[in-house]
């Protein structure tokens, strides 16, 4: 379920409102996003759309293993992945500005979606967690690329294979965050945004991508070998007895 709420007339803020399962992402969020992204679009008036999760605890937990387990073919597995990389593709090519609030801790899936914002502001407290390899998986939804681009191939390697956790104040110090703030400290950080209009807005981040010809075929490539690796059975069972632990 995604709330929104208007700030004024040119700031929309989504939550995520999905607290019993520390908000990650089903199959109900996923089209709730598309829609949510396809109005956007449509309204001329937003320069600035913030995405953030329920509560104080969680951003985005990543993907919902519960639901996500019932996909067990690989085709399957596919048309997921490609839908999702299609969702962050159509924000980040949203003619406004896009802003991830992670207001609590972000795993996985949930690291795959600040990515395709525009800006990552963070509250003090939270938590970064790239565990997918925890699952015996790699990035699908278009995140090894993007992580690669945020902080070089060595870093993004070494994320990735030890399955570590960030604090914010780290993902400061690097790079991949733009600021620390309460949600009073990243409205007052947008003021600046609202200066130019979406026409100028979509100049600017067409531009910034034009020296990435082969972006959209990279993140493209990651879709198989995790398909592959989603059907595993060393995925299976690590997703099993996660799920068993939290009965």
């Amino acid at each position: 379920m995604i709330k929104t709420e208007y700030i004024g007339k040119e700031i929309i803020w989504a939550t995520i409102d999905r607290p019993e399962a520390r908000n990650a992402i089903n199959y109900e969020t996923i089209s709730e996003l598309e829609e949510l992204v396809h109005s956007i679009h449509n309204n001329s008036e937003i320069k600035v759309f913030i995405l953030s999760g329920s509560g104080s605890k969680s951003f985005i937990a990543g993907g919902d293993l519960k639901e996500f387990h019932s996909v067990i073919t690989k085709e399957d597995s596919i048309q997921v992945s490609k839908r999702m990389q299609t969702l962050f593709n159509n924000i980040e090519q949203l003619p406004c500005w896009n802003i991830a609030y992670v207001n609590g801790d972000a795993y996985g899936g949930g690291i795959e979606t600040m990515m395709a914002f525009d800006f990552i502001l963070s509250a003090e407290h939270s938590k970064f967690g790239f565990t997918q390899g925890r699952f015996y998986l790699t990035p699908g939804w278009g995140g090894l690329t993007r992580l690669i681009e945020k902080v070089g191939r060595t870093k993004a390697l070494e994320w990735q294979a030890k399955a570590e956790i960030k604090s914010a104040t780290y993902m400061l110090e690097v790079g991949f965050i733009n600021s620390i703030a309460t949600r009073e400290e990243l409205l007052e950080w947008i003021k600046p945004l609202l200066k130019n209009g979406r026409d100028f807005i979509k100049t600017l981040k067409k531009n910034s991508n034009i020296a990435c010809p082969d972006r959209q075929k990279r993140m493209e490539a990651e879709v198989e070998p995790f398909a592959g690796l989603w059907i595993n059975k060393e995925h299976i069972s690590r997703v099993e007895e996660f799920i068993a632990k939290k009965k």
